[in-house]
């Protein structure tokens, strides 16, 4: 076990980041952040302890209730909570499993995966986001993924570099004023 990752099947190594559009949900691997990767296994350390057995106890005080188990509702979302805890359980192991952590590269002054960039549009206010994985992107907290439009318009960039994002709204113009 390396830094609390599950042993896996190694035998493909990091090879590249897919390319925009590539299906990140059948891609071999996802790309955290070493927050990222803490966050999954405290969550993932949380649901096998704490409520596995809040979970376990649901299920033990039901079945004392008596009864047919077919017709105990307190049984059933028991073992319907029971389900949807050992789903995700079972979704974080498997994201632990896959991972590859985003160490930014020696590179200064390039936007990569797990760089932090300010960008501005045109004279707005100056916006910061770390660029990260698919499963770590939560753009509200400033983090994008690596896939997202704005993402790759981003990667191998530098201070000073002028980009365009298509977005919904319609085509979009950034200066990136820094990168760390």
């Amino acid at each position: 076990m390396l830094m609390g990752i599950p042993e896996c099947d190694a035998t493909d190594h990091f090879s590249s980041i897919p390319e925009r559009g590539v299906d990140n949900m059948n891609h071999k691997y996802i790309y955290l952040t070493p927050q990222g990767l803490k966050k999954l296994e405290d969550e993932l350390t949380f649901l096998r302890t704490v409520r596995r057995h809040e979970v376990a106890q649901r299920l033990h005080e039901a079945i004392e209730e008596g009864g047919e188990l077919e017709e105990n509702a307190a049984y059933e979302v028991a073992k319907n909570e029971q389900s949807f805890l050992e789903g995700r359980i079972r979704d974080i192991e498997d994201k632990l499993c896959r991972a590859r952590i985003i160490e930014p590269r020696s590179l200064t002054g390039v936007a990569q995966i797990g760089s932090t960039v300010t960008i501005q549009e045109n004279g707005g206010n100056p916006e910061i986001y770390t660029i990260v994985g698919a499963s770590e992107a939560n753009p509200k907290q400033g983090l994008i993924s690596y896939l997202s439009p704005l993402g790759q318009a981003l990667l191998n960039r530098h201070a000073g570099d002028e980009i365009c994002v298509i977005a919904p709204a319609g085509e979009l113009r950034f200066r990136i004023m820094k990168v760390n």
